[in-house]
């Protein structure tokens, strides 16, 4: 019951896709209807599903990379007043840059393989963890803290005790963010120079005019972050329930 309206909103989407096709009577190599898509996707699913594993590969490394960098950069900055005046204006500096600026001189540092896609994904999502669990660390009631200093708690043992479990709400938070954007940051990287990859068949798609199979690959990509923020979602529940 809990996905019902998902699902139902997945579906009437898709109706409205083919009725607008139907009715308008545009070419299949501009929009095709999600018949034929379906059918791309049948018919191509052994490539698609090798290139998936090629993006879910990227996805899950950059993804776990970018959060336990992510988890060690807030807890460097709540601990020190002098990281927070070096690194945070530093971390606020990368994220004005477009993220299509760096991907290619990733692509030309690291090549063509894995680790440049990583990067990419690494970049995007470390931001957004490191800024979600530093909130929630500054953020840890005044009278936990006040309690864990009368009783002469050390700043290690008040942050693991007390800080840490109070903030990963806001750490959840960050990762499910992180959930969505990593597999743009690996797409967006496979876009710039890669040989294999859902972006790189959808552009190798889109450059044979199949336009069919470029939807195929992109919905996948889609049902993938799906599933991807679902069971990230489903892990930072637990954990909340796990500290409490």
């Amino acid at each position: 019951m809990r996905y019902t309206p998902g699902l139902a909103a997945t579906i009437f989407a898709l109706l409205l896709w083919q009725i607008i096709v139907s009715i308008t009577g545009l070419p299949k190599f501009i929009l095709p209807s999600p018949v034929l898509v379906a059918e791309a996707w049948w018919q191509n699913r052994a490539v698609i599903a090798e290139h998936t594993l090629v993006t879910a590969m990227e996805v899950l490394i950059g993804l776990a990379v970018g959060a336990g960098l992510g988890v060690v950069t807030a807890i460097q900055l709540a601990l020190s007043k002098v990281a927070r005046v070096l690194v945070q204006p530093l971390l606020v500096f990368t994220q004005a840059l477009p993220v299509f600026a760096l991907a290619p001189i990733l692509t030309l540092w690291l090549g063509y393989g894995l680790w440049s896609k990583v990067a990419m994904a690494v970049l995007i999502i470390y931001f957004p963890v490191t800024s979600a669990f530093f909130d929630g660390l500054m953020r840890t009631p005044q009278g936990y803290l006040d309690l864990a200093r009368t009783m002469q708690a050390n700043p290690w043992r008040i942050l693991w005790r007390i800080r840490v479990p109070a903030a990963l709400p806001s750490l959840a938070s960050g990762l499910r963010l992180a959930a969505v954007y990593a597999p743009i940051g690996a797409v967006i990287g496979e876009w710039v120079g890669a040989s294999r990859g859902l972006g790189y068949l959808m552009l190798l798609a889109n450059g044979r005019a199949k336009t069919d199979l470029m939807f195929a690959a992109m919905l996948t990509l889609g049902v993938f972050s799906v599933l991807l923020h679902l069971a990230v979602g489903y892990l930072t529940r637990n954990l909340g329930k796990d500290s409490r």
